[in-house]
């Protein structure tokens, strides 16, 4: 893999990451709540997440990439109109009132609001302890959890959303030379990714209240999804040209 080439893959995921996705609003609210050397731990299985997840898509591409080439060119196909897709619904989706603040606030209640009933039921003594966040977090548990539920809590989010696999497969195959060595290029996408998410989860769990006030302003939150949905655009377009060359070769 040229400089190049992981220059273009960084700078992407780096403004990709900064979008507040689950992982950034457990790691913005668990800051918040917490602290930020008990939401550490927090990190700590949000990464061990996202690194069974790309351990998880890398091997499926290797295997595939090996095995079934013309797959390959299936999943570039297919992967290009999944980017698409992301980067239409990501400019729509720039057009909501939506804010960070509002949108941890009502992740808060809807949590807040399962375990509540949960504890009322007969047998869920000792149950949020052991609850699952169905879709970001747990975040508002009124007694402060255990090191071992942040770090599980983190994971569980990471893990919890299957659409991150079909991310990365869709997002991955432009910047891997499959004709070259993969192992090397898995190993230098995955910590330029690892990289990037680190980076950011740090920053919103520093700076969560003042990087939401900032985002907040005007129409900014607004223009970072749009940056977002025009660079998976292009990946797309990217995408769909190599697919197009292979045929033309």
């Amino acid at each position: 893999m040229s400089w190049h080439l992981f220059a273009v893959f960084f700078a992407s995921t780096f403004f990709i990451s900064a979008t507040p996705g689950p992982n950034m609003l457990l790691a913005f609210q668990y800051g918040i709540n917490y602290g930020v050397k008990r939401t550490l731990w927090t990190l700590a299985g949000l990464s061990l997440g996202l690194f069974i997840l790309l351990l998880s898509t890398l091997l499926g591409l290797d295997v595939i990439s090996r095995q079934s080439p013309w797959l390959l060119t299936v999943i570039k196909t297919v992967g290009a109109l999944y980017l698409v897709y992301l980067g239409v619904a990501s400019w729509r989706d720039s057009g909501s009132n939506s804010s960070l603040m509002n949108d941890a606030n009502a992740m808060s209640e809807e949590i807040s609001a399962e375990l509540a009933t949960s504890s009322n039921r007969p047998d869920s003594i000792h149950k949020s302890e052991t609850l699952k966040p169905r879709s970001l977090s747990s975040a508002a548990v009124k007694m402060a959890p255990s090191n071992a539920m942040l770090f599980r809590t983190g994971m569980w989010v990471s893990l919890s959303n299957p659409k991150a696999i079909l991310f990365f497969a869709a997002f991955f195959p432009k910047f891997i030379n499959f004709g070259a060595p993969l192992w090397p290029q898995y190993i230098v996408l995955t910590l330029g990714l690892f990289l990037s998410e680190t980076i950011w989860q740090i920053i919103y769990t520093l700076g969560g209240k003042k990087l939401a006030g900032w985002l907040d302003v005007g129409k900014r939150l607004a223009w970072l999804n749009r940056g977002c949905g025009i660079i998976f655009i292009l990946i797309a377009v990217a995408l769909l040209a190599d697919v197009f060359n292979s045929f033309m070769i």
